[in-house]
């Protein structure tokens, strides 16, 4: 990595020249107070901040960013006025937008006091982990010029290999899967389950268990020792210790690393008494931002680094106000790192897994700030993401009172903020009502949110407009007929809406998921050309992004059509791409050669398998006839993609025979886009601006309601609201229900984080099933009230009579029951309950 990712030191003497001439000591007070003044009152409390633990718990919209950027410049102002020491601010962000985002604010607010812009680093979790790992690479066995970095998805070809070598080795526990609980030998439903077990199931559960045990430092060996405490009649937390262990092995042979990697090795280097001390020396304080999304090694990484033994030792040098975040922000291209032996994983008995928060005292030398809002968690199910841990530092924060609470909130309009109170105290009820459990109280882990309820401003609040009149009602609930009506009704009021000025208003449809957004982009594109509003589909980036994975997927079936592993990934990617019918892939996947060109003694084929099979050929057919240069483009025109999608394709072409000119062949083809989709080496063709676009005034965004956390709009449209999505069924895939009425990765994920959570036993098969069913659910309650409370002076909910079951049959509608919180919504809100287009008109 060069040098340029590192920001420049600078000389202390120039420093306090700097400040001796810039600010006269006397008059810092005094800006100090001002800039204090003008916060809210849970702002204040962080800025009030010298020393030790501190908590914020804060509502969505009440100013985090802003609270904490003032605080860091305070106290950078601080320790200017009583120390000489060369200690920096280290503030830590989740994403590197937000990292730019705050170091803006930082330096505005320096710059307010009359001090130089230094004295801080901004970085993101694995930035920092990175820093500290790539300083010390004796200690962290990280030397980035020798590894590459990856992040793996089920679908990785380390997590696929990982998975064919533990068959290789476990043949009675993998023959144990395939018998599950019941098989009666016939080779056709062999052939499926097995295809079941290698592509799915045991990826998944070699996915999530590599996140959830490696991001809590706990080894393949542990796993394996944990397992024995485990009664189940699959092993699956031995069978995912097996997963994990070949896993390493690969990565290790291979030279390449994870993000979680980074973690590892940063607190690799910090159990050494020295660089430990050399590290804690360097910052006097570490300010942490949306600490509810921390996993419990990010977490430890923190405290410890905010930890003070006491000595000035070694120091570094004054940090300039630079982003540390670039080098290993999650996603980004290219970063590099050796994780080193994979061995040496740290364990619950490390030292350094003893959490500190547990320690806490009025006095304690921990100076960490943690910021974060329990109730917008909303990645812990698919990430190793567990708020617990940011509940945890908040009682403990509490006890010693140390915990601030900023609920004050200008974003949104009174009549949202009584919405989203009003969701949140209703699902936690009706949470407890369910369970029959009335001893609980509310702001306990067994509900969905910790209640916290949002508080307009008070009058006099420094935000321009805060709280702001409401468009209309505010609040508009509505019943469409069908999701064809819900695009009538939506269409009429963003038409009303951008009629006058739609230069000075910004909008958004939150949708739960892609395939929402990719129909409702197509079924409003005309509107919108007609209307000439601008529509932007966030998600059509996402999947230009995956462009060279699915050229990948239909290549390596031109190669060896016989593979059953390559034909159900060419086939998973055509029914991505809508141009075949959702269809069980297994059984067409278990027999190629049948799909592919049945016999005349073969049962008939129905017309989507028909449809399936003739695509496919046509695949063939252009491998044969067609030159090797030319068959990404041919690919690309076969899988409808769009104008952005082809000039990817295009770029991936070029790229790729650039690398195999003068050894042009299938082989090197195929080698060359591995390469690229294991490295994460390739970027998609921008047509438009991507983050900043997202809020853009005069623009109607269709967006996802996970992307859309930390943004907000002045009117937010919430379709399809429906019980079978929000909170939805947690539910087991029809070809893997073989093994149970439960899924062997979320069994895992439960058993780990019970264990974690130290709890006295692991739970049993249908106990954890119990309990990762409870977490979906509030997960998704929670997404929920993320969505609403994104909008600023109109929230537009509906639930529609009709919807399609899966939104990859979108033509297929049946009765849908709403979600449950909607039709509490419309008995408490009665007057926001819209009937017809008339009833709004005059607004």
């Amino acid at each position: 990595m060069s040098d340029s990712k590192f920001t420049t030191p600078v000389a202390q003497e120039s420093l306090h020249s700097e400040l001796s001439e810039r600010s006269p000591i006397s008059s810092l007070p005094e800006k100090i107070l001002a800039i204090r003044n003008s916060l809210r009152p849970g702002q204040q409390q962080m800025a009030d901040w010298q020393s030790g633990p501190l908590a914020i718990s804060a509502v969505p919209g009440a100013g985090k960013s802003t609270g904490m950027a003032a605080a860091a410049a305070i106290a950078i102002a601080r320790q200017y006025e009583r120390s000489s020491s060369r200690r920096q601010l280290i503030v830590v962000t989740f994403t590197r937008s937000a990292a730019a985002n705050i170091k803006a604010k930082i330096r505005k607010d320096l710059k307010k006091l009359s001090l130089p812009q230094t004295g801080f680093f901004v970085y993101t979790l694995h930035g920092l982990a990175l820093n500290i790992a790539s300083r010390h690479s004796d200690l962290s066995g990280l030397q980035l010029e020798n590894v590459t970095l990856i992040t793996p998805t089920q679908s990785h070809r380390f997590i696929r290999t990982a998975v064919e070598q533990w068959i290789v080795n476990n043949p009675d526990i993998y023959l144990r899967l395939l018998e599950g609980h019941q098989f009666d030998g016939e080779e056709t439903e062999r052939l499926r389950r097995q295809s079941v077990l290698r592509t799915e199931v045991l990826p998944e559960l070699a996915n999530t268990v590599i996140h959830e045990a490696k991001s809590s430092g706990i080894s393949p060996q542990l796993l394996r020792e944990w397992s024995k405490q485990t009664t189940d009649e699959y092993a699956i937390l031995s069978i995912a210790a097996g997963l994990y262990e070949q896993y390493q092995n690969l990565m290790r042979s291979r030279d390449f690393i994870d993000y979680d990697d980074m973690i590892l090795a940063a607190l690799r280097v910090l159990e050494n008494d020295s660089a430990r001390r050399i590290e804690q020396n360097q910052v006097f304080a570490v300010f942490e931002d949306e600490a509810q999304d921390s996993s419990p090694l990010q977490t430890q990484l923190l405290e410890i680094l905010a930890g003070d033994e006491g000595d000035e030792g070694d120091q570094g040098d004054e940090g300039d106000g630079g982003d540390g975040g670039d080098q290993g922000d999650e996603g980004d291209e290219g970063d590099q790192g050796d994780e080193g032996d994979n061995s040496s994983l740290l364990t619950p008995n490390s030292s350094l897994l003893t959490p500190n928060s547990s320690l806490l005292t009025p006095n304690s030398s921990l100076n960490l700030v943690r910021v974060g809002d329990p109730n917008q968690a909303i990645n812990s199910t698919f990430t190793p993401a567990d708020p617990i841990y940011f509940r945890q530092f908040c009682e403990e924060c509490d006890r010693i009172e140390r915990l601030a609470t900023m609920d004050q909130a200008g974003r949104s309009t009174r009549i949202i903020i009584e919405a989203a109170n009003f969701a949140l105290k209703w699902i936690n009820n009706q949470w407890l009502a369910t369970t029959n459990n009335k001893q609980q109280t509310p702001d306990n882990g067994q509900v969905p949110f910790r209640l916290q309820t949002i508080r307009p401003v008070e009058a006099g609040d420094p935000q321009p407009n805060a709280n702001p009149a409401p468009v209309g009602r505010g609040l508009e609930l509505y019943r469409p007929r069908d999701i064809h009506h819900t695009v009538e009704l939506l269409s009429q009021r963003v038409i009303k809406l951008f009629g006058e000025d739609p230069t000075q208003n910004s909008a958004a449809i939150l949708v739960r998921e892609n395939r929402q957004g990719r129909w409702l982009a197509e079924a409003l594109t005309p509107v919108c050309k007609e209307h000439k509003i601008i529509l932007y589909d966030v998600g059509e980036r996402d999947r230009r992004s995956h462009v060279p994975q699915e050229i990948l997927a239909l290549l390596q079936f031109c190669d060896r059509p016989h593979s059953p592993d390559y034909l159900k990934a060419a086939l998973e990617a055509l029914v991505q791409r809508q141009l075949i019918p959702t269809q069980d892939l297994n059984i067409l996947a278990s027999l190629p050669e049948e799909f592919l060109y049945p016999g005349p003694l073969a049962a008939p084929q129905s017309e989507t398998v028909q449809k399936a099979a003739r695509l496919c050929r046509n695949l063939l057919r252009a491998r044969l006839e067609l030159p090797l240069y030319q068959l990404i483009s041919f690919l690309a025109l076969t899988l409808n993609y769009d104008q952005a999608e082809l000039a990817t394709a295009d770029k991936l072409a070029e790229r790729v025979n650039h690398q195999i000119a003068g050894n042009s062949s299938m082989g090197g083809m195929l080698s060359a886009l591995s390469e690229i989709v294991s490295s994460e080496r390739f970027e998609p063709v921008e047509t438009e601006d991507s983050e900043e676009r997202y809020t853009r005034r005069g623009q109607l965004t269709i967006i996802t309601m996970h992307k859309a956390k930390g943004l907000d709009w002045d009117y937010v449209f919430l379709p399809f609201l429906h019980e079978n999505l929000i909170p939805g069924r947690f539910w087991v895939p029809p070809q893997s229900q073989f093994l149970g009425d439960f899924t062997l990765s979320e069994v895992a994920r439960a058993q780990i984080r019970a264990t974690l959570h130290e709890e006295s036993i692991i739970p049993d098969v249908s106990q954890a099933w119990e309990v990762a069913k409870n977490l979906k659910t509030s997960e998704e309650y929670r997404l929920l009230y993320v969505a609403m409370t994104r909008a600023k002076v109109l929230l537009w909910m509906s639930a529609e009579e009709k919807a399609p079951f899966t939104w990859s049959k979108p033509e297929n509608l049946q009765q849908q029951a709403p979600c449950p919180v909607f039709p509490a919504l419309e008995r408490h809100f009665p007057i926001c309950v819209v009937n017809s287009p008339t009833d709004i008109s005059r607004n």
